[in-house]
């Protein structure tokens, strides 16, 4: 696997993780994932400039049980190369409510019914640059 992981980092109900980043030059997708573990995704947000068929979109999904999900597709996208990011995802028992950079919103259902989060997962063409849960 690649990427960076993040591990016995605490993501619970009622905080807010906030990620900032770059995109690499001649990007075509990130992602970030956080769930129990990589086998086990709550949330897979995938931003993709131009991959798996599809161009300038943010897709969410989870993963569960050795499959994917349904797919989910909202908000903007205010992703550029070399331009740099910050996304907030706040955690409820219900969902997880993503603000992109352009102040367009995710609406993205906690399908597990977690309340706590140890496992997250950075990977594809961006360089992280901050990682806050508060």
């Amino acid at each position: 696997m690649t990427g960076v992981v993040v591990q016995n980092m605490s993501f619970k109900v009622g905080q807010t993780l906030t990620i900032t980043g770059v995109p690499k030059p001649n990007s075509t997708n990130f992602a970030i994932n956080i769930g129990t573990s990589k086998d086990e995704l709550a949330l897979h947000m995938n931003a993709r400039f131009n991959a798996h068929g599809d161009e300038r979109v943010v897709v969410c999904n989870s993963y569960q049980g050795g499959k994917w999900c349904q797919e989910h597709r909202e908000g903007g996208f205010p992703f550029n190369e070399g331009e740099e990011f910050k996304i907030k995802m706040t955690f409820t028992a219900a969902e997880f409510e993503i603000t992109l950079s352009d102040g367009s919103q995710i609406h993205f259902p906690n399908r597990v019914g977690a309340e706590k989060f140890r496992y997250i997962h950075f990977e594809g063409d961006a360089r992280i640059k901050g990682v806050e849960i508060v």
